[in-house]
C-alpha cells in the first residue's frame, strides 16, 4: 500500500555461523507429559528442520565453492549497481555493526541459531528487508527462521521489502518502511537490527532515513556517524527524495521519450522508475515516423537508456550524461515542478542539497506521517 495517499489532515495546509551438519534425517516431535509441544521443544524441531536439508560432509567442499561464487556474483552485480566497490562473502556468515547503542546495521540472518545470537546482544527487532528472490540466491530459509523468532517473547522479526540494487524502489519505499520500523522501535524498544542482504545498501539507507527523520540527526550528521562505523553505500539521493515526497506530496508529471527510427523491429527503455532489469517497449508511431513512450515520473533526476533491436544505445538527440567510471553514457530527464518558484519546489530544492536539515515543524509533519501509514503486515 501506498501509505502517501494516507497523509494526515494537515498535508493540504502545508503542501506540504553454523555448520548445518545433522546426523538424523528425520526431527522428532517431542511432546510433555501434558501432551503439548513445549517452546523450548519447538525451537528444538526448527533448528533440526533448517539443517536437515544441508549438504553432506562429503560436498562440503562443493557446496563451499557453489557458495563462494555466488558471493562473487553478487559482489560484481552489487559493485556495478550501486557505483562503489563492494564486497559481500555469504560464506563468512552474518557480519554487523552497532551504529549507536540501540541500532546495529548488518547483513542477513542465515539460520535460525543467528536469532539466537542477536538476543545475546540485546536485539529486539530484526528488521529484514530482502525481497524473497534475495533470500532464495543464497538459500536462505526466511520461514525457519522467522518461525524460531516466534517462540521467544523478547524478540519479533519483521520484513519491508525494498527492491535490491533499485533508488527508485527505495525513494518509494522508504516512507512505509521507516513508519513500521518506527512503530516497532517504539513497542519493543532495545536494540534493532536492520539488514538487507550483504547490510551496504538498503539497511545503512533505512538506518540513515530513521536517524534523519526520527531521531533527529541532519542528514549529513548521521551519515557521518553510520560512515564511522561500516563502510557501506547508502543512495543519499533517494532519501531526499522520499522526504520531499512526504512533505510535499509525489506529484506526477507526463513525459514523453522518443527514438527516431524506423530501420528496427523493437524499442525498449530501461532504467527511469522501473530499475535498470526491467524493460519498457515503445509504440511505433507510423505518422511521426517515431518510437514513443508516454510516462508519468515523480519529481526528481531518472537516468535510462534505449534498447534497439537487443543493443543498449543512448539517444543523442536527448539530455546525456557524463561518461561513468565503466565508460557508459545514458540518458537523462529532470522531472520539475512548473513553476520553480512555488513553494514545494522551493523546499524540494532545499532538501536536495548537500547537508540537508528539517525545521521543527517539518520533523513534527514526518513524525505524525510515520504514525498515521497504514502497516503492511
Amino acid at each position: 500500500m501506498n501509505c502517501l495517499h494516507n497523509l494526515p489532515r494537515f498535508r493540504s495546509s502545508f503542501l506540504p555461523l553454523q555448520d548445518g551438519k545433522c546426523c538424523a534425517n528425520i526431527s522428532p516431535c517431542v511432546v510433555n507429559r501434558s501432551g503439548v509441544i513445549s517452546a523450548t521443544d519447538r525451537r528444538r524441531n526448527i533448528s533440526m528442520k533448517a539443517t536437515n536439508g544441508s549438504t553432506p560432509v562429503t560436498n562440503a567442499d562443493g557446496a563451499k565453492v557453489v557458495e563462494e561464487e555466488k558471493s562473487d556474483e553478487y559482489s560484481n552485480n552489487m559493485t556495478e549497481a550501486m557505483g562503489a566497490v563492494l564486497t559481500y562473502r555469504h560464506e563468512l556468515g552474518m557480519n554487523y555493526n552497532f551504529i549507536r547503542p540501540d541500532l546495529i546495521v548488518g547483513s542477513c540472518l542465515q539460520t535460525p541459531a543467528d536469532v539466537d545470537k542477536l538476543r545475546v546482544i540485546g536485539v529486539k527487532t530484526i528488521f529484514c528487508l530482502q525481497k524473497d528472490s534475495d533470500l532464495e540466491y543464497f538459500d536462505v530459509d526466511i520461514n525457519a527462521i522467522r518461525e524460531y523468532a516466534s517462540t521467544f517473547d523478547d524478540i519479533q522479526h519483521l520484513r519491508a521489502e525494498i527492491r535490491d540494487f533499485d533508488a527508485f524502489d527505495l525513494r518509494l519505499r522508504l516512507p512505509a518502511v521507516i513508519s513500521k520500523l518506527h512503530k516497532a522501535v517504539n513497542r519493543n524498544g532495545g536494540v534493532t537490527y536492520i539488514h538487507c542482504t550483504a547490510g551496504l545498501g538498503r539497511a545503512p539507507a533505512t538506518a540513515l532515513a530513521y536517524m534523519f527523520w526520527v531521531q533527529g540527526y541532519n542528514l549529513k550528521e548521521a551519515l557521518d556517524i553510520l560512515l564511522s562505523k561500516r563502510f557501506c553505500f547508502p543512495k543519499l539521493e533517494a532519501i531526499k527524495s522520499a522526504t520531499a515526497d512526504i512533505l510535499t506530496g509525489r506529484k506526477k508529471k507526463p513525459v514523453t521519450l522518443k527514438w527516431n527510427g524506423d530501420n528496427c523491429s523493437t524499442v525498449e527503455i530501461s532504467g527511469l522508475d522501473i530499475g535498470w532489469g526491467p524493460k519498457i517497449p515503445l509504440s511505433y508511431d507510423e505518422e511521426q515516423g517515431l518510437w514513443v513512450l508516454h510516462r508519468e515520473l515523480p519529481e526528481g533526476r531518472f537516468e535510462y537508456k534505449y534498447i534497439v533491436d537487443g543493443d543498449w544505445l543512448y539517444n543523442k538527440d536527448e539530455p546525456v550524461t557524463p561518461i561513468n567510471k565503466d565508460g557508459h553514457i545514458n540518458n537523462y530527464v529532470q522531472v520539475s515542478d512548473d513553476n520553480p518558484e512555488s513553494i514545494t519546489a522551493k523546499l524540494r530544492e532545499r532538501l536536495m542539497v548537500d547537508e540537508p536539515d528539517l525545521t521543527k515543524n517539518e520533523r513534527l509533519i514526518i513524525r505524525q506521517f510515520l504514525e498515521a501509514c497504514p502497516d503492511d503486515e
